[in-house]
């Protein structure tokens, strides 16, 4: 009795509104604990009470599939069926964030296309945060408007099925509902209109003097670095400059008409001779170091190939020893069983001869 829809509730959508959740998550609900508990005999005016105290939004949650409170106040308005102005009200209070999204749930649920976007699409300007539960149990921060966002474009939210509505479009070509307006368009407006006075603005022109000083600037000449200097020290009498005759002695004279000194040839030829024979000098050098170079080379490669000589024939006396070596065992092997054998023969005759028996042969 307690799970059934009242009696003066009208149906939504063709049905019972309380099928509008699927029988599994209803049947889950109604053996929950919270069901039992605190929406045992709920009435609209406690339903307030109880969505003030909702912390988080979610549908079910788990592998046993436990349903949270808010999808048991869901449950519950679609039992008792509430007045729409008490959902409008939940829908426009702006102090609990919870019941808000409680009221626009219920909205988009029973809720025609027409209302659905009158009273949902206000609330995408609620930008405050809201804690949702995932179907593992952890839980994750959102937005309202986020929340509302999936209210009007998903299938299914929090594990329910929402009934479709009209696409907005169809709504406005049949002039059933007004184009939506943004809070975004005039904010909008005021940038376009900024940016545009800024364009007409002139560009403030240079005052006149300005201009005359720059163009007389421009036009004088610069003063040179000696007349600077000029203008700075006191004007003098202009001075007279005598030029030098400098008289050359005789003997300087006779000095730099003297021919240069002869130079001795006799050393010249022998400098030359010397430089002849410089690189006979050179190329028999480097022939005598190319020769010990390869006398030493042919050294060495004659005393490596001796080494390997010998190490080749100590190889080969060490195998035939080792060959010796087992050739002495395996006869030694074959002596000790002669001998072995021969004892035991021996022993045995002695005693064929006791009993007067034949010999063995060896």
């Amino acid at each position: 009795m307690a799970n059934r829809t009242v009696k003066d509730a009208s149906t939504v959508k063709g049905t019972n509104p309380q099928y509008l959740i699927e029988k599994i998550i209803r049947s889950r609900i109604y053996d929950s604990r919270y069901w039992k508990e605190e929406c045992f005999a709920l009435s609209a005016e406690l339903l307030v009470d109880k969505a003030m105290e909702l912390k988080y939004v979610g549908g079910v949650y788990s592998g046993n599939i436990k349903p949270s409170p808010f999808l048991c106040l869901v449950l519950k308005m679609l039992q008792i069926q509430p007045d729409k102005d008490i959902i409008v009200e939940f829908i426009r209070n702006e102090d609990f964030k919870y019941v808000r999204s409680l009221g626009a749930y219920y909205m988009r649920l029973t809720g025609s296309s027409l209302d659905c976007y009158k009273y949902l699409e206000p609330l995408l300007n609620d930008y405050r945060k809201v804690k949702f539960q995932k179907r593992d149990g952890t839980f994750h921060l959102s937005h309202v408007d986020e929340f509302i966002d999936e209210l009007l474009r998903e299938e299914r939210v929090c594990d329910v099925i929402l009934p479709r509505i009209q696409k907005r479009h169809v709504l406005e070509e049949n002039e059933m509902l007004d184009p939506r307006t943004s809070a975004l368009d005039d904010d909008l407006d005021d940038i376009g209109e900024s940016s545009e006075e800024e364009e007409e603005e002139p560009v403030p022109s240079p005052p006149r003097q300005l201009i005359e000083r720059h163009v007389g600037y421009r036009g004088r000449r610069s003063p040179s670095p000696r007349e600077r200097y000029n203008g700075r020290r006191s004007p003098s009498p202009p001075m007279r400059y005598s030029r030098r005759s400098r008289s050359r002695s005789p003997r300087r004279r006779r000095r730099s008409r003297s021919p240069p000194p002869r130079r001795n040839r006799s050393r010249e030829r022998e400098r030359s001779r010397e430089r002849a024979r410089s690189p006979l000098i050179h190329r028999s050098s480097h022939h005598t170091s190319s020769s010990r170079r390869h006398n030493d080379n042919e050294h060495e490669s004659k005393s490596s190939q001796k080494r390997r000589h010998r190490d080749d024939d100590d190889k080969r006396e060490e195998k035939r020893e080792e060959k010796h070596s087992k050739k002495k065992k395996k006869h030694s092997k074959k002596d000790r069983v002669k001998d072995e054998g021969n004892n035991e023969i021996r022993v045995q005759n002695e005693l064929r001869a006791k009993l007067g028996l034949k010999p063995l042969r060896p």
